[in-house]
């Protein structure tokens, strides 16, 4: 019997270091310099999510990566395939009315988690881009419980 490997995961600080470094690249950049469009079969396109944060009710400001379907935006709640959600995520639970800012410009939209059969053909959408990739099941099976797919659907300002 062959043991299988769980995939190798960058530590923690890690990750939020690139997290970091993004936002100050997008900051130092004039936001011109890490929201970009997906590009089927290649790289999933990059976009600013702005949230009510539930506790302040002051707005955050997170970058994540996305694909669209339709006039759709889709993500992952993913927090670096840690077990816990990130806070955009508890964010928009608590306050599902966000904005999006893509290469396309500003959209208003509300979030909510896909579920049964759209939850299902929207995970397996993420393996058309290489920001996900073939190994995208193998990461979720290491947190524990089924990664949230957030569909951010443009609503009236």
């Amino acid at each position: 019997m062959t043991a299988t490997r769980k995939p190798w995961m960058p530590p923690r600080w890690f990750v939020r270091t690139a997290w970091k470094v993004h936002k100050l690249v997008d900051r130092v950049k004039g936001g011109t310099g890490v929201v970009r469009a997906p590009a089927r079969r290649g790289k999933a396109g990059m976009l600013r999510l702005r949230t009510t944060g539930r506790r302040s009710g002051q707005e955050r400001m997170v970058i994540v990566a996305y694909w669209r379907d339709g006039d759709r935006y889709v993500t992952l709640a993913m927090n670096g395939w840690q077990p816990e959600p990130p806070a955009w995520w508890l964010n928009l639970q608590a306050h599902p009315d966000a904005v999006v800012e893509t290469v396309d410009g500003t959209v208003p939209v509300r979030g909510r988690a896909a579920t049964g059969a759209e939850r299902d053909r929207l995970w397996a959408g993420f393996a058309g881009y290489t920001s996900w990739g073939e190994g995208i099941d193998r990461f979720a099976a290491r947190r524990g419980r089924a990664t949230p797919v957030v569909v951010l659907e443009p609503r009236e300002a």
